[in-house]
């Protein structure tokens, strides 16, 4: 017995005894620790990243076990460990060198998809303030206000309006509005200057406990610079009497601190018969400091306006008849203006190599004034049905997350977590939906009042890694309180409610190899619905919550190629839809749907690179009988994809194309909605010292095509009855812009 039992023990310690860790510092070769590394276990699956200091530290290690180290614009290093190196500290000098897919290790991370894409957008960087989202595999997105607006976006087989279904923010600032004058998430990204873009965060899915509001189909994060390298200078003109001015200049450059300033001027008529007069200005200033050592914290001040006439969506018939052209208006007064301006801190603090900190606050102010027009003279035939949304925000926020990893006595097994706190206020003003004519006339008020709207929230997020399998469990609470004035009631009197909800997730990964991933994932999100609903008293859920389920694998059949794919599904207990002449969201019940994504990323040698992305999703309501359950607008069948040349000599530039199925517009799939394909197309070639001449070419083959589409039951002017058809936006005819810029 007394053998058996010092077996036992002797097996329970032998992991103490024998197994061994290394540690140490990442610098480039100017010595400057980098955050952020890979250090990768080839032989046990383990694996780190480097901290602000670029400390790293990873248990389990044997002699011979042989370490890969890989960072994005790197030279991917391998160290195979001798005796000499067990529990000891080796630092790791990586080279610089052209992003590369073969830079990107498959590790066990919960979205491991991202490090690949952002391959694509460090290789082919973005040109416009339409291409941020695009860069999402599997989310298109259309604009119905020739700017001026919020994109409309479609994911995973949703119509999610301007942001109804995914949440968007960046460096921590959050995109979304709630409860907003034209719709619930209402999600403009127009204040981000896109060349300040430095790598994206996105996943699609409600799995992750660190993304509260808004998360059903996905979330998306866009991290810009910190920092850059060159000033530039960039011009481009193009048709349609279209300007734009980007500037970035560096204002300081110290060995620990840095500061910038970036601006964008954007001018355009548009393509439309009725000049769109558009403008948009854009600032942003940032300080940036890193000691390098243990702390990390930068500062930002943003300013962003826009003004715009628009010709809005037109119906089928009226070009039909000859009454309007594709690019003609029925009331070109349509249009509006908006504003934002942001001060927002990101900190960071190590408190030891297995301890930080990580906190954020922001201060928004926020503007917004539109006038539409969806029905013409549906109800009012005289003067018209044109309608003005307006609002006046303050928005208020912050989180601290605390991170911890454990040095266990036993090296086989890795854990982690992060614990969260945090929360976001909006005080909305003066929210106003009114009857004009002209953008002149208020006709009517139909709805006035003031929001406030508090998000209080804790999270936990757990990581579990053991030998190939890693397990994050995570559980999210959101506190809600709505307050709303309704200032056209007969007596003051502040309606509200409350509502709490828990969102459970589970996430698990299995990594067979470096080049070899499976996963899994469930957990469940929600949308909030408007405060204007929530306070009404209507019966209707204050905050729906989703359920969804993901099978899937990323797979590296060969050093440069990455083939990626799903099997997925999602069920809401609420969606909803905007009636924009009411000021309401109407609910609209229960929904399933489930698809498949699929796509690859080619590396085809150190110039050339291709990928492509194709979604397949079915979206059905749950609560209607067959035949009359068809989800409006949401897309069925969507592909993106591209081809990119990078440095072929002097020459570098990109082809890509975007495809939509047709789909259906209504409940019982009787009007439909045509799909498209489109395809641009941008050349840069570099001259002299630093200079670069470019062509950006949008729609290339010239198709016609119809952006945004909606069936719409509207009444024309000399007409008696309503007629519900297809109401459109037309896409963009073949628009080429010159671009010449210089960096010093």
């Amino acid at each position: 017995m007394k053998q058996i039992l010092f077996c036992l023990v002797f097996m329970a310690l032998s992991g103490n005894i024998f197994a061994h860790e290394i540690n140490g510092r990442i610098t480039d070769e100017k010595k400057t620790p980098i955050e952020g590394v890979n250090v990768y276990n080839q032989n046990t699956g383990g694996f780190t990243d480097s901290n602000v200091a670029g400390y790293y530290e990873l248990d389990d290690i044997s002699v011979g076990d042989v370490l890969i180290i890989s960072g994005l614009g790197y030279e991917k290093q391998k160290i195979t460990i001798t005796e000499d190196q067990l529990d000891a500290t080796v630092n790791i000098i990586l080279v610089e060198s052209s992003v590369s897919l073969d830079q990107v290790v498959l590790v066990s991370k919960v979205n491991a998809l991202t490090e690949y894409v952002n391959v694509d957008i460090k290789t082919n960087p973005i040109k416009s303030a339409q291409e941020i989202l695009r860069k999402v595999p599997g989310l298109i997105i259309g604009q119905h206000a020739g700017g001026g607006k919020a994109e409309q976006i479609f994911l995973r087989g949703f119509d999610i309006d301007h942001g109804t279904d995914i949440t968007i923010s960046t460096d921590g600032l959050p995109v979304n509005m709630v409860s907003h004058a034209h719709g619930q998430g209402y999600a403009d990204m127009h204040f981000i200057i896109p060349e300040t873009i430095d790598n994206i965060d996105f996943a699609k899915g409600p799995y992750y406990a660190n993304v509260g509001n808004f998360n059903t189909a996905g979330y998306v994060e866009l991290n810009t610079k910190k920092k850059i390298d060159d000033n530039l200078v960039k011009l481009e003109v193009g048709q349609f009497n279209t300007i734009r001015n980007v500037n970035m200049f560096k204002i300081s450059d110290t060995e620990n601190s840095n500061t910038f300033i970036a601006s964008e001027l954007v001018l355009t008529d548009g393509v439309f018969n009725s000049p769109q007069n558009f403008n948009r200005f854009n600032i942003l200033g940032r300080y940036n400091f890193n000691n390098y050592e243990d702390e990390e914290l930068t500062l930002s001040i943003s300013h962003f306006q826009s003004r715009w006439d628009a010709s809005g969506q037109i119906p089928t018939r009226a070009v039909e008849q000859g009454i309007i052209g594709r690019f003609g208006a029925i009331d070109d007064t349509e249009g509006g203006n908006t504003s934002r301006s942001n001060i927002w801190v990101n900190h960071k603090k190590q408190l030891d190599e297995h301890q930080s900190i990580k906190s954020k606050a922001f201060l928004s102010r926020y503007g917004f004034e539109l006038y539409s027009n969806f029905t013409f003279f549906l109800e009012d035939p005289v003067n018209g049905d044109q309608i003005k949304q307006k609002e006046n925000r303050l928005i208020a926020g912050a989180e601290s997350v605390y991170s911890r990893d454990f040095h266990l006595d036993n090296h086989d097994m890795q854990f982690d977590f992060d614990a969260g706190l945090g929360f976001r206020y909006d005080d909305n003003n003066d929210v106003e939906l009114s009857k004009t004519r002209n953008r002149r006339e208020t006709l009517e008020r139909i709805a006035f009042g003031d929001i406030d709207e508090l998000n209080g929230y804790a999270f936990l997020s757990a990581n579990l890694k053991t030998k190939k399998w890693k397990f994050n469990p995570g559980l999210r609470l959101d506190y809600f309180k709505f307050n709303y004035v309704d200032f056209l009631a007969d007596s003051f009197e502040t309606l509200s409610e409350n509502d709490v909800i828990i969102s459970p997730k589970f996430n698990t990964i299995f990594t067979a190899s470096e080049n070899l991933q499976l996963f899994g994932k469930l957990g469940y999100g929600f949308h909030s619905n408007d405060a204007r609903v929530v306070t009404a008293n209507t019966g209707e859920q204050t905050l729906p919550s989703a359920f969804g389920a993901d099978l899937g694998t990323i797979w590296k059949p060969a050093n440069r190629l990455v083939v990626n794919a799903a099997l997925w599904s999602l069920f809401l207990e609420q969606e909803f839809v905007y009636v924009g002449d009411a000021g309401i969201v109407e609910p609209s019940g229960k929904t399933k749907r489930y698809g498949v994504d699929f796509g690859f990323r080619y590396q085809i040698n150190d110039w050339l690179f291709i990928n492509s992305d194709i979604n397949y999703t079915i979206a059905r309501s749950t609560e209607e009988p067959n035949g009359q359950d068809f989800i409006p607008l949401a897309p069925d069948l969507t592909s993106v994809g591209g081809i990119t040349v990078r440095d072929l000599g002097k020459f570098s530039g990109s082809l890509n194309y975007r495809y939509v199925d047709d789909r259906p517009a209504n409940e019982d799939d009787s009007i439909v909605a045509e799909g498209y394909l489109v395809t641009d197309l941008n050349l840069n070639y570099n001259f002299a010292k630093n200079w670069s001449f470019g062509l950006i070419v949008e729609n290339l083959f010239d198709v016609e095509w119809n952006e945004t589409q909606f069936a719409t039951e509207t009444r024309l002017f000399n007409e008696t009855d309503p007629v519900e058809e297809i109401t459109f936006t037309p896409g963009t005819p073949f628009f080429m812009r010159a671009m010449l810029s210089v960096r010093f």
